[in-house]
């Protein structure tokens, strides 16, 4: 028996802990198809351990022959259309008994088929496939990128000349230069029997209306009021090229984001609710690497009183994982991405997940959260407004009900000191009747944006 490199500890652990995403296990009687369906479904995912000689009880059985049981392993891996190149399975002795482990590595290069079925591993459950899962893996592991294909129909008329000369000028490309070879090498135009004609990447990045091709290629920005989603918020889409979108999604952020003052030492410093390279950093990525191929589902900027989350369609692609997301690069999109570096947005080196991190260390919030969700990923931007010095809502977030300067200056009071009294309010719009304030409070209590609590004298006033 050779020497196991995996830890006897950990893999008792894993067992204990019981099949999982990363995890599969086996019983010692399992045939070589029901092995290499496992290693198939956690290739397909993000790699995992096939153990051998483990119920799905939690319950360590062993193998009888362990030279055997590693046989049978290696020959398993060899079932997939194409076979699998793993490395050799290892043998473990847990407990007494003998268990037979096969690392299956994240990011292998191709997808696999055992007797025609393809499969993956979610969650406790190995299953099939669905087409359109299917369809974007074999995207993902091929040549050819979802990006690079040509929309039916798309001619050259459907860039727009304006972008693509202030492109070619951001550049310093001499007049001469043809701007087709500058679009051809760059991924945004391709040969086809009928010449050159854009593709999803040229039309995302210079169309005229680049959502007549790609309808789902936009933004959703909407901000609550509060810490869950509600009826009252402020609401944008945002469409055009790729580079206008990211501008505009910041802009909304930036108009929506609270402002207050916080005290360094004996200073007091204007800051915004959330670090502003943190923001664009988390908008560029969204842009940049999400799933285009994708329909019906959009970027979404959730804002909430204490965090900000940026959901973007697709998985992590490649061999990104959670576990290695700061260290490991791997671009989706590989025209778009260049393209936006050379435009100034992004880093073409990587995602820019450690300069959010260290951001953030650096303003002593916590770090982002990173959540793979079953067709997406969302990254989630903690709020330092509860640590600022008069940090009122956002500007904008009550423009929509068309407030009075008086009934504005209450919200900001709430939002910073949770409830009102009459008399407080009175405090803070001294020049105001006290039947005109009383009116102003029975409006903010019918639109729903405050409760009254109390009677008489012992009256107050919060936040719905």
């Amino acid at each position: 028996m050779s020497k196991s490199t995996l830890a006897p500890d950990a893999i008792l652990q894993t067992v204990k802990e019981g099949p999982g995403p990363k995890t599969i296990m086996l019983g010692a009687r399992a045939t070589a198809r029901k092995i290499a369906e496992a290693m198939a479904a956690l290739a397909h995912a993000h790699g995992g351990l096939v153990i051998l000689g483990a119920t799905n009880a939690r319950k360590i059985v062993g193998v009888g022959d362990p030279e055997v049981a590693r046989e049978l392993m290696t020959s398993a891996a060899l079932l997939p259309s194409p076979p699998l190149i793993l490395p050799l399975p290892q043998l473990v002795e847990v407990d007494g008994k003998t268990l037979c482990v096969s690392k299956v590595p994240a990011g292998l290069p191709h997808v696999y088929s055992v007797r025609g079925q393809y499969l993956v591993r979610s969650g406790r459950e190995t299953r099939p496939l669905m087409p359109h899962e299917l369809r974007v893996l074999l995207l993902n592991r091929s040549e050819a990128s979802f990006e690079a294909q040509t929309p039916r129909g798309a001619t050259l008329e459907a860039l727009d000349p304006d972008r693509i000369r202030a492109y070619r000028q951001l550049l310093n490309l001499s007049p001469m230069e043809d701007a087709n070879d500058l679009l051809l090498s760059r991924g945004c135009l391709a040969e086809t029997e009928k010449g050159l004609r854009p593709t999803i990447a040229g039309l995302l990045l210079f169309g005229k209306n680049p959502q007549r091709w790609l309808r789902s290629a936009e933004i959703t920005g909407v901000r609550y009021a509060g810490p869950a989603m509600s009826d009252d918020f402020v609401r944008e889409d945002i469409r055009g090229v790729l580079p206008e979108q990211i501008r505009q999604a910041e802009a909304f952020v930036n108009a929506n984001m609270r402002r207050g003052m916080r005290i360094r030492g004996l200073e007091r410093e204007e800051v915004p609710e959330y670090p502003v390279s943190v923001v664009r950093e988390a908008i560029v990525n969204a842009v940049a690497h999400r799933d285009y191929s994708i329909r019906g589902d959009n970027i979404r900027i959730l804002m909430f009183s204490d965090r900000m989350e940026v959901y973007s369609p697709g998985r992590l692609p490649g061999h990104v994982t959670l576990d290695n997301l700061v260290d490991e690069r791997y671009s989706r999109n590989e025209a778009i991405v260049q393209v936006l570096a050379e435009m100034g947005f992004i880093e073409r080196l990587g995602y820019g997940i450690d300069r959010m991190i260290r951001v953030c260390q650096e303003e002593g919030l916590p770090p982002p959260d990173f959540t793979e969700t079953s067709a997406g990923f969302k990254v989630t931007i903690h709020s330092r407004a509860e640590s600022l010095v008069g940090a009122g809502p956002p500007v904008n977030l009550y423009a929509h009900l068309q407030l009075n300067p008086r009934q504005e200056k209450a919200l900001a009071f709430l939002q910073k000191n949770r409830r009102i009294t009459n008399r407080e309010y009175q405090t803070l719009c001294p020049d105001a009747s006290p039947e005109t304030l009383r009116r102003d409070l029975a409006d903010l209590v019918d639109k729903g944006l405050i409760l009254k609590i109390g009677q008489k004298r012992a009256t107050f006033y919060i936040l719905k």
